[in-house]
């Protein structure tokens, strides 16, 4: 409809809700944050049934990424979701601010602590920047509209939140849990430190790949399990390492006892010492690839074929210090790659620590605190681990002892933070046991009680627990919550009033910080036993910090009232770090779960696929998208993405979500304008009055209703954005509101069908803008103060909306289906007419509608609201029995050009038009709209 002479009731051209996010939002969030609007949530749900989403706290250090808003803008809308359902659902966001990203950061700005300053400055300096961290995050995440207790979060760092680590460590010692021991860990040699494996990723890495061969103390006697006499040949033991550095350090050597070995005669092409027949001992299935890799230039299998266990015990000679090497056996041992004899080293390896401990093997203990070796190796003293593996393999070559060398690129350990490789050391740290108290069967049952979404996030963690070590959480750093504990001076042994001191320190810690921790003399925690015990200089790993939130922060926060999360929901990295500490340490607090459900997001990445690197110049920055289309367009990618897989972003990508929004903003933008001047408590019609579109729109609205809330709680977010924009483009945009436009624009204001259609929007807009709150949160604030009638200040707090009916009597949803499915052929016969330029809009045209019984039933219940309904000028329905032939859908579409004159004011062609000889442009329906009584239906 145009505007001309003729009064029409169109909407303002200068109504509200136009875009201009960038500018508006950050106005929206100043008055959101001045009315308290978090705090009004609570208020209005109080004593509602809860929902806890709990935070994963992000580390304190450097800007927000897109990970960042993705993962909190998820958290956002599923806590707005649950709110508008009806739960108190509070969100107390958090933050980790321990560990060793902000010790380097603050190194940088003050220097080492205990060189250039003392460590207690060095934690307040820490302390000092990890506030600054936070309040840099904040306000970044407020900016992306997300609603939850900013100006009271939590902080691993708080006073009261160190002691609660504290006494959560506490309870472990109590159930006997915790333990020290001297054994293999990841070790980083820039950080100095043990790491968890969480703190682990791994990378490709070129390393040197060496055959060494180990010669046997008694030949005869190796030779004599083969069943081979002769003695004139040397026999070798075969192993390969992709670590020379570790060579030194080799006490044993593996065999799997079930696999079968043989004893192969060779040569090795190019090499002096073995230019010579030798018997080496190898795995059966390895012969062939080892004689490949050494270039043997002629072998053959001499003897019998034996199993591991018969070779057991045997022993051979350390290729460079001489000691005694013996075979051991071990599970550990397979046949993917090497010669299935292991070089084991058990400083410098788990499974190496493990298998000799069962033989009583110590460890070598040759490398120090700074990753070298120690004054008394000989050949490789002094010198850092990753530089000996040169000199490592010249003294094997010089030894006669080195049977191939070359290099491989394989997928090996690197610290997350250094990007550096890190290597297994054997140092004494403290540990949680997996397995001494039943740990680890309890944490997989409980595995299995919890909601997992996707499902495979389920066999992901019981994978990764089942197969994980003992959990080693001190660390050896300056700003962290320390391990409060004293051990004997002689024995090692835990002080007997552990749990005492433990509860003691948690006092003064609530206090004062951890800083207490290191000023309290021994003598106030000890007493007389001071001299005889010494203060654990640890600290504890961050995954600690973070992982006992569900006993520091869910148990103790009044707002959560005790209660478990209902849902943890982070990055798919989790279930080796968050999600395992979490579960570990709760179950072996409580020997329960600390979550009820489980939701994993993947990574982020470019349009590509690629991985987003600033080098590359793919990064795509939150505080950047901000600016430049709204922070809306940012939630509204979240949520449209699935999120179970790699979500991919770049400019095309968020353009598409400003089309999508601009959709979703303009239909409700439509809805409001044209429910000007209406007041629901006066002007709503009765369901059963409203005319027959108008009651299955509202029919129609409930079915979507009903919809969304399912795929919410189902947390199908993309989905959700799919039906918003399927009821915005497709039953809206289509349908509905092209044929309510002529009632709304050309009837009395205050005309029962007017009225109808007024309803039937504003029970829509009612429930739109609900659906829409959680996810374009700023649009539907707006929206909703746009609203008529008598509300609360926000959307918020309002549930759904409970007005809509889906009990129409006169025509079904099925009725309406088929009538649907006669409009589509209507449109495409309409489509034909407007390619041909036979007509121009539909309205110029007539409908001829040939239908069996049913269908003509179903058009005379419908009766003159019928050609609004299909928007032309003029519609007829004859019985199909007229064709000559039936058509299987039961009803048939004819169109053709309409040659009445046409009507100025409501574009109808009508013979009326004309009649009035006050109006000849128009017809007398819209003459009796300006001055008579006007219509009240379509039908009488």
């Amino acid at each position: 409809m145009s505007e001309n002479n003729y009064k029409l009731n169109l909407p303002a051209t200068d109504f509200p809700m136009r875009g201009e996010l960038p500018t508006r939002e950050p106005k929206m969030l100043e008055k959101w944050y001045k009315d308290n609007l978090y705090q009004l949530i609570r208020k209005a749900r109080e004593n509602r049934p809860m929902f806890i989403l709990h935070d994963g706290p992000p580390y304190a250090n450097g800007a927000i990424h897109l990970g960042h808003a993705l993962n909190k803008i998820l958290k956002d809308i599923i806590v707005k979701a649950k709110t508008i359902e009806g739960y108190d659902s509070p969100y107390v966001p958090g933050w980790d601010c321990h560990g060793l990203p902000i010790e380097l950061k603050v190194e940088g700005l003050v220097g080492k602590p205990g060189v250039n300053v003392d460590a207690k400055e060095f934690r307040q300096k820490c302390r000092e920047y990890a506030l600054e961290q936070v309040e840099l995050q904040r306000k970044d995440f407020k900016r992306l509209g997300v609603l939850g207790d900013w100006d009271n979060p939590y902080l691993t760092m708080n006073y009261d939140t160190e002691a609660g680590i504290i006494r959560t460590l506490g309870k472990l010692v109590e159930k006997n849990h915790m333990f020290k021991g001297h054994k293999p860990v990841y070790w980083c040699m820039d950080c100095s430190s043990a790491l968890a494996e969480a703190e682990v990723e791994y990378r490709d890495k070129k390393s040197d790949s060496i055959y060494v061969a180990f010669a046997a103390q008694d030949a005869a006697k190796v030779n004599n399990v083969f069943g081979v006499t002769d003695t004139s040949v040397p026999t070798y033991a075969m192993i390969w390492t992709t670590t020379p550095w570790t060579i030194p350090g080799n006490r044993a050597i593996s065999l799997n006892e079930k696999f079968e070995y043989v004893l192969v005669k060779a040569t090795v092409e190019n090499n002096e010492y073995f230019a010579q027949p030798s018997y080496f001992v190898l795995a059966k299935e390895l012969v062939e690839e080892v004689a490949k890799a050494c270039k043997f230039a002629a072998y053959e299998v001499v003897g019998n074929v034996v199993t591991g266990k018969e070779l057991e015990l045997l022993t051979f000679v350390h290729p460079l210090f001489g000691h005694d090497v013996p075979f051991i056996l071990g599970d550990h041992v397979g046949l993917d790659a090497g010669t299935g004899l292991v070089h084991t080293a058990p400083d410098n390896g788990l499974e190496d620590f493990d298998v000799c401990k069962r033989y009583g093997i110590g460890l070598a203990n040759i490398i120090n605190d700074n990753s070298e070796f120690k004054a008394d190796v000989p050949k490789f003293a002094g010198l850092k681990i990753f530089d000996a593996n040169v000199p490592v393999i010249k003294e094997l070559a010089y030894a006669g002892r080195l049977v191939s060398k070359t290099s491989i690129l394989h997928s090996y350990p690197h610290c997350w933070r250094h990007k550096t490789p890190v290597v297994y050391r054997a140092t004494p740290q403290w540990f949680i046991g997996m397995d001494g108290q039943g740990l680890r069967q309890n944490v997989l049952d409980e595995i299995k009680r919890v909601r997992w979404i996707p499902a495979w996030g389920q066999p992901r963690i019981e994978n990764m627990v089942s197969g994980r070590p003992d959990w080693c959480i001190s660390r050896q750093r300056t700003w962290g919550v320390p391990i409060p504990v004293f051990t004997h001076k002689e024995t090692g042994d835990l002080h007997p009033n552990t749990l005492e001191i433990i509860e003691k320190v948690a006092q003064l810690v609530e206090k004062d910080g951890i800083q207490a921790w290191w000023d309290a003399p021994n003598e106030l925690l000890l007493g007389d036993d001071a001299p005889y015990y010494t203060k654990a200089k640890d600290t504890l790993d961050v995954w600690f910090d973070s992982g006992s939130t569900s006993q520091t922060v869910t148990k103790l926060r009044p707002e959560f009232k005790g209660r478990d999360a209902d849902l943890y929901l982070e990055g798919s990295d989790q279930h080796r770090g968050w999600f395992m500490s979490s579960i570990c340490i709760a179950a072996g607090v409580t020997t329960k779960a600390p979550y009820n459900q489980v939701l994993t997001h993947g990574f982020i990445v470019d349009g590509k696929g690629q991985k987003m690197s600033k080098s590359i110049g793919n990064v795509v920055v939150p505080q950047e998208v901000n600016e430049k289309y709204g922070a809306e367009i940012l939630r509204l990618w979240v949520a449209a993405t699935d999120y179970t897989t790699e979500i991919r972003v770049s400019d095309e990508i968020l353009k598409s979500s400003v089309d999508t929004y601009r959709r979703i903003r303009n239909t409700m933008r439509f809805l409001l304008a044209n429910l000007n001047g209406f007041d629901p408590a006066k002007d709503c019609v009765p369901f059963d009055q409203m005319l027959s579109v108008d009651r299955y729109l509202v029919s129609l609205t409930k079915k979507y209703q009903e919809q969304l809330r399912a795929d919410y709680e189902k947390y199908e977010l993309h989905v959700v954005v799919k039906t918003l924009m399927q009821f915005c483009s497709v039953v809206l945009g289509s349908f509905y509101l092209d044929t309510a436009k002529d009632r709304i624009y050309t009837l009395k204001e205050d005309s029962l069908a007017r009225r109808s259609a007024q309803t039937a929007m504003y029970y829509t807009a009612e429930a739109l803008v609900r659906w829409m709150g959680p996810i374009l949160s700023f649009t539907s604030q707006e929206a909703w103060e746009l609203l008529p009638g008598e509300r609360d200040p926000y959307v918020f707090t309002a549930y759904h909306f409970d007005g809509l009916v889906d009990n129409d009597t006169k025509l079904s949803d099925q009725d309406w289906n088929k009538l649907l499915e006669v409009r589509d052929a209507a449109n495409i016969a309409l489509e034909t007419l407007r390619k041909d330029k036979v007509i121009g809009a539909s309205l110029d045209a007539e409908l001829t509608v040939y239908a069996d019984k049913d269908v003509y039933k179903l058009f005379d219940t419908l009766g003159k609201e019928a050609k609004y309904v299909y928007l032309v000028s003029k519609l007829t329905v004859k019985d199909v029995a007229e064709l000559a032939e039936k058509p299987e859908a039961g009803f048939a579409v004819h169109a053709q050009k309409y040659e009445a004159p046409k009507c100025d004011r409501c574009w109808h062609h009508d013979p009326s038009v004309g009649l009035d000889a006050n109006h000849p442009e128009l017809c007398t329906r819209c003459v009796d709209n300006l001055e008579g009584a006007g219509e009240t239906r379509y039908f009488a």
